[in-house]
């Protein structure tokens, strides 16, 4: 991201390929220096952000939603669901319709691959200066979870470089996944990717089929079997139950010392046993706790324009 000037550059946060690594450890220590702040800081006071959300979401649209109020912003919250969406609104209308309100940002969440990006173009159309933040498109990206992941595991373990991380499940329909290795190899981390055969696509990381791979990992990353987005009558696994029987995670299949992660929501019982959701080692609670910090950073982190997040916070 560059740096403001008396006329900053456009700015938005629609993938993990847009940050380097000093991106990445200006917005972690942007979030420690916010982190336990209390009442709400003046950083966004007039400013208006928009989160505009076709999916379903709790934690994501929540944490915007509140990460925006703790900086003053004005908060416009839109669900396709009771918009002009259920009228055939398509996404460039509703973009520009928006777009008139003069947001400072747009934070948007839709299933289909490339919408944020989309999104960003209509506001060029649309003569906005408008930043864009990618709350999660399609099977793509979702920057902010993993940065919020990076915060949680650092948090927890005291450094990112050299840790190993092994992600366990649907990688193949995973937008966090993909996020989240992108991330990890900025900060010097390893990962393996570990599932089915059929879930777990080649390229993308080192790969492997048996649970075993997850023995020497720092981190075992969770996820849920995503089968919203799975292709209809496809057989990615024989059952959910053999699925649990050879990849899910059970007190049995851990070292003690293994941290546990998981970007929900959990399907208990399935990817994930309930006593491991719930053990001290689960970061899951510190995920969402991060959530806020780190998108009240990455909101700074665009909206700012250069004012040390330390001295807004009282800290510097």
């Amino acid at each position: 991201m560059p740096e403001s000037s008396s006329q900053p550059e456009r700015r938005h946060l629609l993938s993990i390929g847009d940050l380097d690594r000093g991106d990445v450890e200006r917005i972690l220590e942007t979030a420690r220096a916010l982190d336990g702040v209390e009442g709400k800081l003046p950083t966004l006071a007039g400013r208006l952000v928009i989160t505009l959300f076709y999916e379903s979401s709790t934690r994501t649209s929540a944490s915007f939603e509140l990460a925006a109020k703790r900086l003053s912003a004005d908060t416009l919250p839109i669900r396709s669901a009771g918009s002009s969406v259920d009228k055939g609104e398509s996404l460039k209308d509703t973009v520009l319709t928006l777009a008139a309100y003069e947001p400072a940002a747009i934070v948007v969440r839709h299933p289909q691959v490339g919408s944020a990006q989309l999104v960003a173009k209509h506001l060029v159309t649309a003569d906005s200066g408008a930043t864009v933040v990618n709350a999660g498109d399609g099977t793509h990206q979702h920057p902010t979870q993993a940065l919020l992941d990076l915060y949680a595991m650092e948090q927890a373990l005291g450094r990112l470089e050299g840790l190993h991380v092994a992600i366990v499940g649907d990688v193949l329909h995973s937008r966090v996944a993909r996020s989240l290795v992108q991330a990890l190899g900025l900060v010097g981390a390893s990962v393996v990717l570990v599932g089915p055969p059929a879930l777990v696509p080649r390229g993308l990381a080192e790969r492997s089929m048996e649970i075993s791979a997850i023995e020497s990992a720092d981190v075992v990353y969770v996820l849920r079997m995503q089968r919203e987005r799975m292709l209809a009558g496809a057989n990615y696994v024989p059952s959910l139950r053999e699925y649990t029987a050879r990849w899910g995670i059970t007190p049995e299949r851990l070292r003690p010392g293994q941290k546990v992660m998981h970007p929900g929501p959990i399907n208990r019982g399935v990817e994930l046993d309930g006593r491991v959701a719930d053990s001290a080692d689960s970061l899951v609670v510190e995920q969402v706790r991060a959530g806020l910090v780190v998108r009240m950073a990455v909101l700074h982190d665009l909206l700012a324009q250069g004012v040390p997040a330390g001295e807004i916070a009282g800290v510097a």
